[in-house]
């Protein structure tokens, strides 16, 4: 296999994840989209520089993530801000549990008004199941960064969620 047929599967694999990632870093649907057609694009044609062919999903999401930040230097827009709410039937799977997406749809809501630093990082581990480590290497900061990120967002969502009249917010175990 090539490594430009290896990217395409890739992309084609992970634009879901990739698009979610886009839609936390950006809160709102269209940019996500924008932010994964330009994360396709740019993966494609950087596809020479692929070394290894195990964590391409890792290598999307570091791409992702640096288009939007030249997005946000390019519009010098630096301070977290409210975000529009996505409308349901794009983040929660529908299926028999919808007590589970109900919750599931709030939490996500929550976890969209945390700042950038810290949604960007709950959506990466949380969401997308990287380890901390991975997701430092992702935002390119400290693994203490990560886990002081994630502390800090579980308290800010605790405290949302116990005046919502739900008293737990689940810690990770990685």
């Amino acid at each position: 296999m090539s490594t430009e047929q290896a990217v395409r599967g890739a992309i084609q694999t992970h634009s879901k994840r990739v698009w979610r990632f886009g839609l936390a870093l950006s809160g709102a649907s269209d940019v996500a989209d924008d932010l994964l057609q330009a994360t396709a694009l740019r993966a494609l044609e950087k596809h020479h520089q692929v070394t290894s062919y195990e964590r391409l999903d890792s290598w999307l999401m570091t791409i992702c993530r640096s288009i939007w930040l030249n997005e946000i230097r390019s519009r010098s827009v630096r301070k977290a801000q409210a975000l529009s709410v996505t409308p349901e039937a794009e983040l929660v799977a529908h299926g028999p549990d919808s007590e589970t997406n109900i919750f599931a749809a709030q939490v996500f809501t929550q976890v969209m008004q945390l700042p950038e630093a810290q949604r960007e990082t709950v959506m990466l581990v949380f969401v997308e199941g990287y380890s901390y480590r991975e997701a430092a290497a992702m935002l390119d900061v400290p693994i203490g960064t990560i886990m002081s990120r994630l502390s800090n967002a579980r308290q800010k969502l605790k405290t949302v969620m116990q005046h919502g009249g739900t008293d737990t917010v689940r810690r990770s175990g990685k």
